[in-house]
C-alpha cells in the first residue's frame, strides 16, 4: 500500500523537502496532490534519515505546505515501450503530444537504463550511410559509434541534424534501420521546423521523436535524452533494429543539469557546471554501442554548440574525452554560403578506419580519403600563400592545388541539406576533384586503383 505524506517542510523551486518518511529511495517518483485535487509529479534527489529532497517536475505554484499530500510510488521514472512507438512524437517525459493514443506497452523500462557490461561489448565495424559526403568520405560514421557534431550559435547544425535523420541508413536488405531523434530545449518553432520535415519526407515512419521546448521545466530537459536512450535500447535490443539516436543540444541539457546543481547549493565545478557533469554525460554517451550475441546496434550523434565557439568550453570538451570523434561545423564557410559547413581538417571520426574497405564500401575509400584530406590542406596553405605573397609567388603545383581547395568546397563539402548522396557517387566526386592535380601527386592512392579510377583525361 503506498503511503501518503502531508509533511512537506519547505519548498524552494524546483526543490521539496518532504521530512518523516519510510522506505524512499534515491530516483524514486512522487506524486502530489494539491488541495483541489490537481496531481503533479516529482523526484526524489536526496534522503537523508527520514528526509527527502524532493525535485519538482512542474512549477511549485499553488502547493499548499499544510493541505498536499505527498505519495512515491516505488520505482524510478519509466518509459512505456513498445514497437508502436514509431512514427510518433512524445514530449520529454515520453507523453504523446501528436494527438494520438497512448502507447499500448509492451514493457515499462526505468529510464535511467543499466551500463553496458565492457566485456559484452562488440566493436563497432559496420558502415552507416547518411547520404552526406564529408561525413560518409571523410569521417565515416560506424555502426556503434558515438560521433557528436560541434556548432556554434547560429550555425545551421538544425538542418544537417533533420538531413542526417532523413537520410541515413545501413547498408543490406535485411537490416531494419530507426531513427530515434531527442530535441532537448529548443523553440516551438524548431520543434516544428523537425517533426514537420519528417512528415514531409515521410522519415516520421521510421523515426521515434521527443520534443522538450525551452519553456517546459529544467527537470524535463534532463529525462529527455534517456527517454530517448531507453526507446533505443528497446528496438536495438529487445527488436533487433539498427538505431541511429540523435540528441540535440547538449548544451541546453548541460545547463538544465547547471541550473538544478545550484538549487540544491552543491559546489560548483569548471564554469558553474557540477563537478560531476563529465560522468553524467557519461552516463548517457555509454550507453550507445552494440552487444555481443545481439543483432542490433545502437549509434549516437550528439549535437551541441560550442558558447563562444570555444572548443575547450567543459561541454565539448568533456564530450570529446568520452565519444569516438567529432565533426566541426565552421563559421568561415559558413560565411561563404556553404552547405553544410562542415570543417574537414580539424573533424575526426576514430573508428571511420574500422567501416570502410572492400564489402563495406569500397576498395578504394582508404586512399582517397586520405589523399584529399592531404591535397585539401596543402591547397588551403597555397591560398594562404596567395593571400600575403600574390599569386606570383606560387608555383604551377601550388595553383592547382589552391585550385583544388576551392573546387573540393564547392562541389564535394557544399551539397545542401537536401542531396543524398550514397558512398559511390560521394567517391567519384572524389575522384573528378583528384584529376586536377598532376597524377605523379597522388603518392597517397595504390597505383591500380589510380588506374581503375581516376577520369580519363
Amino acid at each position: 500500500m503506498i503511503k501518503e505524506y502531508k509533511t512537506i517542510k519547505e519548498i524552494a523551486s524546483p526543490l521539496m523537502i518532504v521530512e518523516h518518511v519510510e522506505g524512499v529511495t534515491y530516483d524514486e517518483l512522487g506524486e502530489i496532490e494539491l488541495p483541489n485535487g490537481e496531481v503533479r509529479r516529482c523526484k526524489v534527489l536526496e534522503v537523508e534519515n527520514d528526509r527527502a529532497v524532493v525535485q519538482l517536475f512542474e512549477s511549485a505554484q499553488g502547493i499548499n505546505l499544510a493541505e498536499s499530500k505527498v505519495r512515491f510510488l516505488g520505482h524510478p521514472q519509466q518509459l512505456a515501450v513498445s514497437e508502436d512507438m514509431l512514427g510518433r512524437v512524445f514530449n520529454g517525459m515520453g507523453n504523446p503530444i501528436d494527438g494520438g493514443p497512448d502507447i499500448l506497452a509492451e514493457d515499462h523500462r526505468d529510464i535511467n537504463g543499466l551500463p553496458m557490461n565492457p566485456a559484452a561489448r562488440a566493436y563497432p565495424a559496420e558502415f552507416i550511410q547518411t547520404g552526406v559526403s564529408t561525413i560518409d568520405g571523410l569521417n565515416t560514421l560506424v555502426r556503434g559509434q558515438k560521433l557528436p557534431i560541434f556548432s556554434g550559435s547560429g550555425l545551421p547544425h538544425a538542418a544537417l541534424a533533420a538531413q542526417i535523420a532523413r537520410q541515413a541508413r545501413v547498408l543490406g536488405d535485411d537490416e531494419t534501420f530507426a531513427v530515434v531523434f531527442a530535441a532537448i530545449g529548443i523553440t516551438f518553432e524548431e520543434s516544428e521546423y523537425f517533426i514537420n520535415d519528417f512528415r514531409r519526407t515521410g522519415a516520421i515512419d521510421r523515426t521515434v521523436v521527443f520534443s522538450n521546448l525551452a519553456n517546459d521545466p529544467a527537470v524535463e530537459r534532463i529525462a529527455t535524452p534517456r527517454m530517448a536512450l531507453t526507446a533505443a535500447e528497446y528496438l536495438a535490443f529487445d527488436k533487433g533494429m539498427q538505431v541511429l539516436v540523435i540528441l540535440t543540444d547538449i548544451t541546453n541539457y548541460a545547463e538544465a543539469l547547471r541550473e538544478i546543481s545550484a538549487a540544491k547549493k552543491e559546489v560548483p565545478g569548471r564554469r558553474g557546471y557540477p563537478g560531476y557533469l563529465y560522468t553524467d554525460l557519461a552516463t548517457m554517451y555509454e550507453r550507445a554501442g552494440r552487444r555481443q550475441g545481439k543483432k542490433g546496434s545502437i549509434t549516437m550523434i550528439p549535437i551541441l554548440t560550442m558558447p563562444e565557439d570555444d572548443k575547450t568550453h567543459p561541454i565539448p570538451d568533456l564530450t570529446g574525452y568520452i565519444t569516438e570523434g567529432q565533426i566541426i561545423l565552421s563559421r568561415e564557410l559558413h560565411r561563404k554560403g556553404i552547405v553544410p559547413p562542415v570543417d574537414v581538417l580539424p573533424s575526426l571520426s576514430r573508428l571511420k578506419d574500422k567501416g570502410i574497405g572492400v564489402g563495406k564500401t569500397r576498395e578504394d575509400h582508404a586512399g582517397t580519403m586520405n589523399q584529399l584530406f592531404a591535397a585539401y590542406s596543402r591547397g588551403k596553405d597555397a591560398k594562404e600563400l596567395m593571400t600575403i605573397l600574390g599569386e606570383a609567388a606560387l608555383s604551377e603545383d601550388d595553383k592547382l592545388f589552391a585550385k583544388f581547395a576551392d573546387e573540393f568546397e564547392k562541389r564535394y563539402v557544399s551539397q545542401g541539406n537536401t542531396t543524398n548522396r550514397s558512398i559511390e557517387e560521394t567517391l567519384n566526386i572524389g575522384w573528378e576533384l583528384l584529376s586536377i592535380l598532376p597524377k605523379r601527386e597522388l603518392k597517397r592512392i595504390k597505383p591500380e586503383f589510380i588506374e581503375k579510377y581516376l577520369p580519363k583525361a
